[in-house]
């Protein structure tokens, strides 16, 4: 699925808020053309909140996000945001009675004028988004009564229909079984080789070293480091973010990276 419309995203001194708690501090990130830059830390760490600030869903108390032409996100309406840059978010709506190709027909609706006209290469841009994603065969099945990996590829495949040039996933391989996480990640890889900038937001620390070309690790909503998979995921900074003593292992292609080994002491009763 190739973008039509390349960009890159930065935030500088961004910090966000839901009411009075301050959630993320201060942070500076760029997307880049061509990149994957992975999100990762532990939980409530500030990874999905800051990956809303960056589409403006999410108003930063202090700081900015501006498009590579210099144009502020929070100044652009829906149209053009969503012209710009797709977001795949954890939780969606459930839409009743509708099909899946209907629901991937939303990410085209920045390309149409009224009454849906002017959008002439949509029926294939829909089909290439369906195809890519593996639910081709899912065209007319209700989104109802899809299982939850189904509806994510749906969701998906709704993402890629909007052909921006920033694609933002939150935790795209949840609900997945492990071969459409491994072609989630593949698809994800390719927008990036098609010179889509993409920010992902992942658990998976193992993924995140595969996948990313840049990681960026928050503790507490704040940005500890960022660099490349290498720089950022070593044993001694994810103890410390973790809490918790992880071994880091290099391969060929990635990082093995796994909890130490849990040592308890067994008490044994035995009979007099």
């Amino acid at each position: 699925m190739t973008s039509t419309r390349p960009g890159a995203l930065r935030a500088s001194d961004v910090s966000l808020a839901y009411g009075r708690e301050r959630i993320v501090h201060g942070a500076s990130i760029a997307l880049e053309p061509g990149s994957v830059t992975a999100l990762v830390g532990p939980n409530g760490s500030g990874k999905s909140t800051l990956l809303r600030g960056l589409t403006a869903l999410h108003r930063p108390t202090h700081g900015r996000v501006v498009f590579a032409d210099g144009a502020d996100a929070a100044g652009l309406g829906e149209r053009e945001l969503a012209r710009r840059i797709a977001l795949l978010a954890q939780s969606h709506p459930e839409p009743s009675g509708v099909s899946a190709r209907e629901v991937v027909a939303y990410g085209r609706f920045a390309h149409r004028g009224r009454f849906r006209a002017g959008d002439p290469h949509g029926a294939d841009v829909i089909d290439r988004a369906m195809a890519a994603t593996g639910i081709a065969q899912l065209a007319e099945h209700p989104v109802s009564q899809l299982s939850g990996g189904q509806r994510q590829r749906v969701w998906l495949a709704t993402c890629l229909a909007q052909q921006t040039g920033i694609v933002l996933l939150d935790e795209p391989t949840t609900y997945l079984d492990m071969r459409y996480q491994r072609e989630i990640l593949e698809i994800v890889r390719d927008l990036a080789d098609d010179g889509v900038a993409v920010g992902i937001v992942l658990h998976d620390l193992e993924q995140a070293a595969e996948v990313a070309d840049e990681v960026v690790l928050l503790v507490h909503g704040r940005i500890i480091a960022t660099g490349s998979p290498a720089e950022v995921l070593t044993a001694e900074r994810l103890s410390a973010a973790y809490e918790v003593p992880i071994d880091v292992e290099p391969l060929a292609e990635g990082l093995r990276i796994r909890p130490q080994r849990l040592r308890r002491r067994l008490t044994v009763s035995r009979a007099a």
